[in-house]
């Protein structure tokens, strides 16, 4: 397993290794002893997938506030997502910024998302699927999110903002300037 450190500490880039042969490949994808060794020795409660149909979907930005915050760990069954995750952390040094990594099947990369960062990905292909497992459940009374096209933000998708096909809660999220985050640094 590949692990790289991304710009904003906590978030990690990781690939699992990848065993193939004539008929294909196999990879552990995650292990709770592998993933405690690199410092995520979390439990993970949930596991859910998404299928975005057309390429330019932007899910996001998303997150989930105590008692019921998650961390995600994402990755790409089919297709392709530039995956972006978003420091929401009161009086953190990289309070604001941003991590954009792609993610694809054919790599196999996924992203660890810790708590306290708003989620958001934008599909790069035609019917991608994504899966993340979630270290807690979905809890609607908790469930926040963040302007995807908040110019503060600056997060440069692969579409034009107004072209994205986007949920209409997700065009109706605030900006970073009036988010009232539960969390700390």
């Amino acid at each position: 397993m590949r692990v790289e450190a991304t710009e904003i500490e906590g978030v990690l880039a990781i690939t699992p290794a990848r065993h193939g042969d004539e008929r294909g490949f196999f990879s552990e994808t995650w292990s709770r002893k592998a993933f405690a060794e690199i410092g995520i020795d979390l439990d993970f409660v949930q596991d859910n997938q998404s299928l975005s149909r057309p390429a330019g979907v932007i899910r996001g930005l998303h997150f989930q506030v105590p008692p019921t915050p998650q961390g995600k760990l994402v990755r790409v069954l089919r297709g392709r997502i530039l995956d972006v995750a978003v420091d929401i952390r009161r009086g953190s040094p990289t309070f604001g910024r941003h991590v954009a990594v792609e993610l694809s099947a054919e790599t196999g990369r996924q992203l660890w998302v810790p708590v306290g960062f708003a989620h958001g990905f934008c599909t790069l292909e035609p019917d991608t699927e994504v899966a993340y497992k979630v270290t807690g459940p979905y809890d609607r009374a908790c469930d926040k999110g963040l302007a995807f096209d908040d110019p503060d933000l600056a997060i440069a998708w692969p579409v034009d903002p107004a072209a994205a096909i986007v949920s209409d809660k997700d065009r109706r999220q605030p900006r970073l300037r009036d988010l009232e985050t539960a969390f700390a640094y």
